[in-house]
């Protein structure tokens, strides 16, 4: 079994109240700012679908994820989705490839939340990822194309603190064309 896990003591959500930074996990409108996109909906009670939608306007799908904790303000916790279609187009794989991907084991995620000193402590665990998976690979940011739960990280802490989250990365070629 293989764990990524991001400690951040401070760091995460200076200026944020556990209040708020729950929030930003759990409501469509606050994911869609730091997420590229993305909203996730749910009741969040244990058992609960945790729906994706890709984009403002397109479907909420049930991608198999499920809240498996849900504390208010303290912990967060559900099951992380497999490989989609559209990750092989946004990847390059080929239909062999993405097949072989689609049999990784579900992993899940985790959020712990505390207060730490005047700040708050966030510690993301992301568990139970095939040993030397595609998918910890993604979630860690090694994956070409995936800024994985760092990039999603920063981008959630400067939302936080300054109100807006950090732009889009750009593809290289677009940026040496300025």
């Amino acid at each position: 079994m293989t764990c990524w896990t991001r400690r951040s003591p401070g760091a995460t959500a200076r200026r944020a109240s556990p209040e708020k930074l729950w929030a930003a996990l759990t409501e469509p409108a606050f994911t869609r700012r730091y997420w590229g996109g993305v909203a996730l909906r749910s009741d969040w009670r244990v058992g609960s679908p945790v729906l994706w939608q890709d984009e403002p306007g397109g479907e909420f799908r049930d991608l198999g994820q499920r809240v498996l904790v849900a504390e208010p303000f303290r912990r967060l916790s559900y099951s992380w989705h497999g490989f989609q279609p559209e990750h092989a187009a946004h990847f390059g794989w080929s239909d062999e490839e993405l097949a072989g991907r689609l049999g990784e084991r579900r992993s899940r995620v985790t959020f712990d939340i505390a207060p730490y000193g005047g700040f708050v402590k966030l510690t993301v665990t992301h568990e139970d990822l095939s040993p030397g998976s595609e998918m910890y690979r993604a979630v860690s940011g090694q994956l070409d194309g995936s800024g994985g739960w760092p990039e999603l990280l920063a981008s959630r802490k400067s939302l936080l603190e300054t109100g807006e989250p950090l732009p889009e990365p750009r593809p290289e070629s677009a940026t040496a064309q300025g």
